[in-house]
């Protein structure tokens, strides 16, 4: 199999995403995670940024890394001046990094108007830049910014970049497209242009996804003779984000024949790309291809039944080998034989034709007549089952709860204030928190409770919560349907509960939420023991 180098980029560009934050010790945990993947090479930052990464560019040396090398980012020399009195130059060398990423312009406009200097003195800028990092032994990436949009307006300066780049010692050139508005079609035939051009030196692809196009560019381009693509782990990034790493890993490697990473590490890629969700603050698109809970998602009745005849048949890879699962919604339209799935999961012996399974389709009619819909919820229809099967044990009882509102809320965020009192085989345990709102403070105190006698519940912790109001004509009387999915940084699961009182549902919910997460810890100790 043909090479490709996937450079990530997560901790500089997608650092520059909106509402992304990385501490140093989050991205700590970000190259560990890329070590892990068998991702050559990380981006940590730029050095001559801000303090945060030259402190982190300190730590990480701390870290033995298996499989990545470490790359600093930063410009050409600024225009006029010795590459050796260029500050940013300095930091990248402080940053003592295998490999620099150096930036410079390809786009004449960008020369003229943007950094206002003269076409020759970037050509030297570029070409003395990349020789000073080369003659202190780097690994030098030069990232042709704009190129693309560059080559549209003067194709000879664009590769007269790159040309100067090579001529300063540069081994890899990277075509960044860096407005992201290039066309599919057009990268490759650019990119390929430059594979002629330019055939003894590596050339590599940066695509953003203002137009959508950042994966299918990044595979274009390597189609046409690139052999090192760079993106973010998830695609977040500035404006629209980045090319998606987890997506052209697997459609180089799966569906090209590419060889991106080690072929075992390729079942984490799902849980690489939660874990990176996680660090980041941010939920991971359900609809992310490969690694999204939706992926290898079913719901139609005829998608269900063909899947389970044959997976391939509505599945263009098994959901396995990327670390997926494949998952048949409960709704109107999956059909008895998802039911029955599901309850084989937990009693294999009970057949369709059973009072037991009767039971259960009753229960579940009784409940969506009540208001209750789970799909994407079927945390909480396991548990009907165990419950109808005599297959549960509540880890818990809540014996009571209060709950306290403020207006407004003064020198704090806090607006509500919960006490609860739980009972855990005859122990009780009496606590109380604060929250911004009602259901917030009843989740913490809930929690707070509990972490007495379960230590791992301090993993959860609520991804989303959705309200729905099912019959609005009854005004503030409404009966309501909260969803509540969580997870514990490996896992997500939902859970749903319905009352006329919003917080009664939210507390339904919760309390699942707890159950399915404690009932999973119990089952993971039972395997490890046989």
């Amino acid at each position: 199999m043909s090479r490709v180098e996937i450079f990530d980029s997560t901790l500089r560009d997608g650092a520059q995403a909106e509402g992304i934050s990385f501490s140093v010790e989050d991205k700590l945990k970000v190259v560990k995670a890329m070590d892990e993947m068998g991702i050559e090479y990380i981006e940590a930052g730029n050095p001559g940024s801000n303090p945060k990464d030259l402190e982190f560019f300190k730590e990480v040396k701390q870290i033995q890394l298996n499989h990545s090398k470490l790359t600093a980012f930063g410009s050409t020399r600024r225009r006029n001046i010795k590459v050796t009195d260029d500050a940013n130059v300095q930091s990248l060398l402080e940053a003592d990094t295998q490999g620099v990423a150096i930036f410079g312009k390809s786009w004449d406009f960008h020369v003229t108007d943007i950094i206002q200097t003269t076409l020759d003195e970037n050509l030297n800028m570029i070409k003395e830049t990349v020789a000073f990092f080369k003659e202190k032994g780097k690994e030098v990436f030069f990232d042709a910014e704009h190129f693309f949009d560059g080559f549209k307006s003067n194709k000879e300066y664009a590769l007269a970049s790159l040309k100067a780049a090579k001529e300063g010692g540069a081994d890899c050139l990277v075509l960044c497209d860096t407005n992201g508005g290039t066309m599919p079609l057009e990268v490759y035939e650019m990119t390929k242009e430059v594979a002629k051009v330019l055939p003894e030196i590596k050339v590599g692809i940066h695509a953003h996804n203002d137009s959508g196009m950042a994966v299918a560019n990044s595979i274009m381009a390597v189609e046409a003779g690139a052999r090192h693509v760079q993106g973010t782990y998830i695609g977040f990034g500035e404006r629209c984000g980045n090319a998606n790493l987890s997506t052209i890993i697997a459609n180089l490697q799966l569906k090209k024949g590419y060889d991106c990473i080690p072929e075992e590490y390729m079942e984490h890629l799902t849980s690489t790309a939660m874990l990176i969700a996680e660090i980041a603050n941010i939920t991971l698109s359900e609809k992310e291809p490969f690694v999204g809970r939706s992926a290898f998602t079913h719901k139609g009745g005829m998608h269900i039944d063909g899947v389970n005849k044959a997976s391939h048949s509505f599945e263009h890879i098994n959901p396995e080998i990327v670390g997926n699962a494949r998952r048949f919604l409960m709704s109107e339209v999956a059909g008895r034989s998802t039911i029955m799935k599901k309850i084989h999961k937990i009693a294999p012996e009970i057949t369709k034709e059973s009072d037991e399974a009767k039971q259960i389709v009753d229960r579940l009619k009784e409940l969506e007549h009540e208001g209750y819909q789970f799909e994407g919820a079927e945390s909480t229809f396991e548990l009907i089952i165990r419950k109808q099967l005599g297959k549960y044990k509540s880890f818990f009882e809540l014996e009571n709860f209060k709950i306290i509102g403020e207006q407004p809320a003064k020198d704090s965020i806090f607006s509500s204030y919960a006490m609860v009192k739980v009972n855990v085989d005859g122990t009780e345990e009496l606590t109380a928190a604060e929250g911004d709102g009602p259901v917030h403070a009843l989740d913490s105190a809930l929690r707070k409770a509990l972490e007495v006698f379960y230590p791992s519940l301090q993993e959860v912790h609520l991804t989303d919560y959705k309200v729905r109001v099912l019959d609005s004509k009854s005004a503030t009387a409404a009966k309501v349907r909260v969803l509540i999915t969580s997870s514990d940084g490996k896992d997500i699961w939902s859970t749903v509960g319905v009352s006329s009182d919003i917080i009664e549902a939210s507390l339904i919910a919760l309390i699942d939420s707890i159950e399915v997460k404690l009932l999973r810890d119990l089952e993971n100790k039972i395997k490890a023991y046989i």
